[in-house]
């Protein structure tokens, strides 16, 4: 290899993408802390059954792009496609059904070898949401709203758009599946060709499908909501109207459908069209089936994941952090007291850096790339009379300080930069 590269589908996360990426995370953990959800974080590989049986083994996941390999001990292990089936069996294997209803947030990379584009890797990013042990509308009514309130408080809610739809319970899906097998079936001469491997196994998939000549199909083919029961309805209508209490806007998709076989009553999506080609940034419904999948006994739930990466690239701007304070030493004599003044402003909560070499204006050149807010000049004189010179980076100004007073001085600077207007 003549060229180190990043492996197709992968990219480092650095400088301005770092700081969207941890802007995404830290501000969804801090909503969902605030609707009562606790923090979990699952292994980032499991036994491949954990995913293959939950996804079911003919679904394209675990057909075509989940990374599966036997480790040295000869168990076959899967790096995580997705959140959901990992958080439920660390429900099941931790013993914490007991403890339900449970909410969780997690957030952290997952794989799938997919067809690398904008958006959208084969080492990717998530934050992901899930309530488990509740069976009524209420739970989908707070975990939408919960994912609104992140594109709120991210300041993108305005590019976005919730889509939302109801898969009925299981006898109203069961129905719902048995017309579209009878209806693509007259069909068949026209499907593609992944579409009629779908036919039998999963023909909600077809629904989904970017072919222009299944589509032109779909265009015609039965909706669900032909087929729910009256609990479906009225399951469907309770959560419209919370969503609609909660100032939560969206619109009905017919056409929106989660294919597996657990997925039951709410699906939904948050999509955007300001990346590009329209996309979902946000994604989930309501998985009754799962934790039964897994051999555990029958447990409701609900939940979404959502791609930190498209997430990021809707920020208008990278969000800034706290601006650094540059310790700038003069001479041999003054390195000494500089790591100790350093040091102490750190334990005070103050972001300190320290160059390593070079002279004055070397140094004062690196707290300007690094966007400093202020810097603190040592040298002999400063030493000899035990103070710093104080240089305000934004004016030019500056001042000596009294070493003692350091601390007391900065937070005033700073403390004037957060006043409002």
């Amino acid at each position: 290899m003549s060229k180190l590269q990043p492996v197709r589908g992968t990219h480092d996360i650095v400088g301005d993408s770092a700081s969207r990426h941890r802007h995404v995370i830290e501000t969804a953990r801090t909503v969902a802390l605030r609707f009562g959800h606790q923090d979990i974080d699952p292994p980032i590989f499991e036994f491949t059954p954990v995913f293959a049986r939950t996804m079911g083994e003919g679904s394209d996941v675990v057909r075509k792009e989940m990374y599966t390999f036997v480790d040295r001990g000869g168990d076959e292990v899967t790096l995580r496609p997705e959140f959901t089936a990992g958080i439920c069996r660390a429900l099941l294997s931790g013993g914490m059904r007991q403890d339900l209803p449970l909410k969780f947030f997690a957030s952290g990379p997952a794989f799938r070898y997919e067809r690398p584009q904008k958006g959208r890797l084969r080492q990717f990013n998530q934050i992901d949401v899930e309530i488990i042990g509740v069976e009524g509308p209420q739970a989908d009514i707070e975990v939408v709203t919960l994912g609104a309130e992140v594109l709120r408080a991210l300041g993108v809610a305005e590019a976005c758009k919730l889509e939302i739809n109801t898969l009925g319970d299981a006898e109203s899906r069961s129905a719902y599946r048995a017309a579209l097998v009878d209806y693509f079936s007259g069909h068949r001469d026209r499907l593609s060709e992944d579409s009629l491997d779908r036919l039998q196994r999963n023909p909600l998939r077809i629904l989904d499908s970017k072919d222009e000549g299944d589509r032109e199909l779909v265009a015609n083919a039965p909706l669900m909501q032909e087929f729910l029961n009256v609990h479906s309805r009225d399951f469907f209508a309770t959560v419209c109207d919370g969503l609609a209490a909660s100032g939560v806007s969206y619109e009905v998709n017919q056409r929106l459908v989660r294919g597996l076989d657990y997925y039951t009553h709410t699906a939904f999506e948050f999509i955007t069209d300001a990346l590009g080609a329209q996309g979902a940034v946000i994604a989930g419904g309501r998985y009754d089936g799962l934790i039964e999948m897994l051999g555990g006994p029958p447990t409701p739930g609900i939940g979404w994941a959502g791609g930190i990466e498209r997430l990021a690239m809707l920020l208008a701007a990278a969000p800034g952090g706290p601006r650094l304070i540059a310790v700038v030493p003069v001479g041999e004599a003054a390195q000494r007291q500089a790591l100790v003044l350093a040091m102490r402003l750190r334990r005070a909560g103050f972001h300190v850096d320290q160059g390593y070499r070079g002279n004055v204006g070397r140094r004062m050149k690196r707290a300007d790339r690094q966007g400093a807010r202020a810097a603190l000049i040592l040298g002999e004189d400063e030493l000899a009379k035990g103070v710093a010179t104080l240089r305000d980076l934004d004016t030019g100004e500056q001042h000596e300080v009294d070493l003692e007073e350091v601390e007391n001085q900065l937070r005033q600077l700073l403390a004037g930069d957060a006043a409002p207007p």
